[in-house]
């Protein structure tokens, strides 16, 4: 079903971008980057977390972290990760397939400036094993982000 509802969400928005399903694990950050053999900052992961009693989704650059302090400043408060069941329940993605596109329950998304280091970037495409190549300005764009520096 997830990945089903990025390629409608895609095939609606944004035909000409194709899902590359690699046959591979592509549910962390090193399967990612050596399945596409791409450095590991291009893969752009999706977190879901929630702020307070909001949650939220916020796609940085595969080797960024969180950073606590930016994050409240940025946010109002410390960020929380949200447990696979709610990810799944509010995303409609699986863990490790996780993306801005075709979600079942509209969320704020928020793309971490560190996505900017790139001109492509990788973000997952609603399975643990598939992914799209995209611009980062495209992915904003596409998905109604906001730019936002939370991450070291």
């Amino acid at each position: 079903m997830s990945l089903e509802s990025v390629r409608a969400f895609l095939a609606q928005r944004a035909p000409e971008i194709d899902i590359v399903d690699q046959g591979a694990s592509t549910a962390t950050v090193a399967e990612a980057a050596a399945a596409l053999g791409v450095e590991p900052g291009r893969i752009a992961k999706t977190l879901s977390i929630r702020v307070n009693d909001r949650a939220m989704l916020i796609v940085a650059r595969g080797d960024a972290r969180l950073d606590n302090r930016k994050t409240k400043e940025a946010l109002g408060g410390r960020p929380r990760m949200l447990g696979a069941d709610e990810v799944m329940e509010l995303t409609g993605h699986p863990i490790g397939g996780v993306c801005p596109f075709g979600l079942k329950t509209p969320l704020p998304i928020y793309c971490d400036i560190s996505l900017r280091t790139f001109d492509v970037i990788y973000p997952a495409a609603g399975s643990r094993t598939a992914s799209v190549r995209i611009a980062p300005s495209a992915l904003a764009e596409l998905v109604g982000a906001e730019w936002i520096d939370i991450c070291r």
